[in-house]
């Protein structure tokens, strides 16, 4: 019995002594994926950056991309992200297609992008809204056919998209719409875009973009 009692009073110890020698976190600072962080305030376009000539402005608390030429335009992320789970709100205004990219990379001063995959934005009902495109691949999953009618045109849609290593999901206005692990991705590390998709025809609203980076990065050297 007394050497049970040694031994306890012996692991207390050393555990009060890791205690003591534990550093302590900065409360400020939070661990990835502990908070929801906001893209975007809803004033300005701090934190993006405009890749194409088409018109991208907020009005209303909102994000607000219009079709100016036929070419490609996107607001990209000033910042990357490797895993994370996004919140926002969209809207189609016209009949245009776009998407949400991510580990997106582009050609110095070109609208081509040359890594990267989208969450598909089409409200007309077969196009797919919800599926995964892209990384030189075109089409890698579609939701299913009774799912086609969920996104709504002309109003808000609600879109929440995960990306964690290889595995992506996507959910539109509440139903789950793909649940997809890439068995040979190609990109792992890039910003968001915001897309409009070449033709001319875009008109699309964005709003409410919320993000939890999950991604672990190495700190810098010093």
């Amino acid at each position: 019995m007394r050497k049970s009692i040694l031994l306890l009073l012996l692991a207390s110890c050393a555990f009060a002594q890791a205690q003591r020698q534990a550093p302590r976190r900065d409360p400020r600072i939070k661990a990835p994926g502990e908070d929801w962080v906001q893209l975007f305030n809803g004033k300005d376009l701090k934190g993006w950056k405009e890749i194409g000539k088409e018109k991208w402005t907020v009005e209303d608390n909102t994000i607000h991309g219009q079709a100016s030429s036929k070419q490609y335009g996107y607001l990209l992320t000033e910042k990357d992200y490797k895993d994370f789970h996004l919140s926002l709100k969209f809207k189609c205004e016209g009949d245009g297609n776009s998407g949400v990219f991510f580990h997106s990379k582009f050609k110095d001063d070109s609208v081509d992008i040359v890594q990267g995959m989208q969450f598909e934005i089409d409200c007309t009902i077969g196009k797919h809204t919800a599926g995964l495109y892209g990384d030189g691949r075109q089409w890698l999953v579609w939701p299913s056919p009774e799912n086609e009618t969920v996104v709504r045109k002309g109003e808000w849609n609600e879109y929440l998209l995960k990306v964690e290593g290889n595995h992506y999901q996507a959910r539109l206005n509440g139903v789950q719409m793909i649940d997809y692990t890439d068995p040979a991705p190609r990109s792992f590390d890039g910003g968001l875009s915001l897309q409009l998709h070449s033709g001319g025809g875009g008109d699309m609203r964005f709003k409410e973009i919320w993000i939890r980076d999950l991604s672990v990065r190495e700190a810098p050297k010093p």
